[in-house]
């Protein structure tokens, strides 16, 4: 597969500085820039159906929510953002999905490059084995990353930066060289974002990042989420409805249905601001689920 080129992809989008629109929840946020788009988009594990034509907008500096009931598709969805389920041995996908209206799965687009505009932290925190600074530098290292050209002196001066982006420079900055394994679990998981950031993304995809986490940590994660979303695009999949609604700007509902045969498969039920999700949903299985009536 060829390399990525301006023909395939936009350049990198550096994301604004400020926080556009209103605060999270708002019912009536300011209209931002769509940074991906799927459309009819549907997933398939060797013929059978995880996901059917979802239609779904994700726009520049808000954090959005999947939630929904387990086997519901949030989490394939996810990984379609940035190409993971190509890893998938027998998933196949149809429908369109683009990046700054550019198709992500056209043949000349390479998806290490999508990988590494869309990072994603997965659901248990999975630092290398290796030191502290050794992770975060880990990405541009293997990437070829020009440190200059992303506005650093050194290597040393990006891991800092990463470090301290992550909430994490202040607890770790005397030990940069010790592993990353005897961090506790809540410093893990924000090793990981640190290093996800470290190669410079648009878009974070957070597959239930604070699952394995203690509330006390579970709540640093989402104040840093909160924090980045002022720099990054944030897409989070979360079984926490409460999470959902203390920190998303908008939230998509995904429930399992049955097709005429009889299979299963994950379906996008509502697509609102969290707001507007939480307190008034359009549909009724949307307000059961919030009410706790199923799931």
């Amino acid at each position: 597969m060829s390399s990525i080129g301006p023909r395939a992809l936009p350049p990198s989008v550096r994301p604004r500085p400020e926080t556009l629109g209103a605060s999270r929840g708002d019912t009536a946020p300011m209209t931002r820039e769509v940074v991906l788009q799927a459309d009819g988009v549907s997933v398939h594990y060797s013929g059978v159906a995880a996901l059917r034509d979802v239609d779904l907008s994700i726009r520049r500096n808000e954090i959005t929510a999947l939630i929904g009931p387990s086997g519901c598709g949030k989490s394939t969805m996810l990984r379609c953002f940035n190409r993971m389920n190509d890893l998938v041995s027998g998933a196949s996908i149809t429908g369109t999905l683009t990046y700054h209206g550019h198709d992500i799965y056209v043949p000349e687009v390479d998806p290490i490059e999508v990988r590494r505009r869309i990072g994603m932290v997965f659901q248990k925190p999975n630092p290398f084995p290796k030191s502290i600074y050794d992770n975060v530098a880990y990405g541009p290292r293997v990437t070829g990353m020009d440190v200059s050209d992303a506005g650093f002196s050194d290597m040393d001066q990006l891991v800092e930066e990463a470090l301290r982006s992550a909430a994490l420079w202040d607890e770790v900055k005397g030990k940069l060289r010790s592993s990353a394994l005897a961090l506790s679990g809540g410093q893990q998981q924000r090793l990981c974002i640190a290093r996800t950031i470290a190669v410079k993304p648009e878009v974070i995809l957070a597959d239930e990042p604070c699952s394995a986490l203690d509330p006390i940590a579970t709540s640093r994660i989402e104040e840093l989420l909160l924090e980045l979303a002022g720099r990054y695009t944030i897409v989070i999949v979360t079984h926490n409805m409460q999470q959902a609604a203390r920190i998303s700007d908008r939230t998509a509902f995904f429930t399992a249905q049955l097709d005429d045969s009889g299979e299963r498969y994950g379906h996008l039920v509502e697509f609102d601001t969290t707001n507007t999700i939480f307190n008034n949903p359009t549909q009724h299985r949307t307000a059961d689920y919030i009410a706790g009536r199923f799931g």
